[in-house]
């Protein structure tokens, strides 16, 4: 009995790593594009080299930088948005509006 528990200590023990790690890999990640399309509930962000991904926001989505609200959000603004690599559907929880870039090929005044 006093050896199983020592074995399980040490199972345990050598366990735990593994499952610090599985939760670091909920860390924040980010995607940064042009707001293809956006709605009240959802936006999908053009990285413009070939990926659209679409992100669902939530009650607690804070919104920063040049817009400071969902509402204000519009198609073709450009944004960075946070989530979680776990989240089966993505997750907005920050979205951080950027200034306008200009577009490779567009003359400059």
């Amino acid at each position: 009995m006093r050896r199983s528990l020592v074995s399980m200590a040490a199972a345990v023990a050598l366990l735990a790593p593994i499952l610090v790690a599985a939760s670091a890999s909920a860390q924040m990640r980010e995607f940064t594009g042009k707001v293809d399309k956006i709605s009240k509930n959802e936006v999908i962000v053009d990285n413009r080299m070939g990926d659209k991904v679409k992100f669902e926001k939530l009650d607690s989505t804070s919104v920063d930088g040049e817009k400071k609200d969902w509402k204000n959000v519009k198609k073709n603004d450009w944004v960075t948005v946070q989530w979680k690599m776990i989240d089966k559907p993505r997750k907005a929880y920050k979205v951080t509006v950027l200034p306008p870039k200009k577009e490779e090929g567009e003359e400059v005044e």
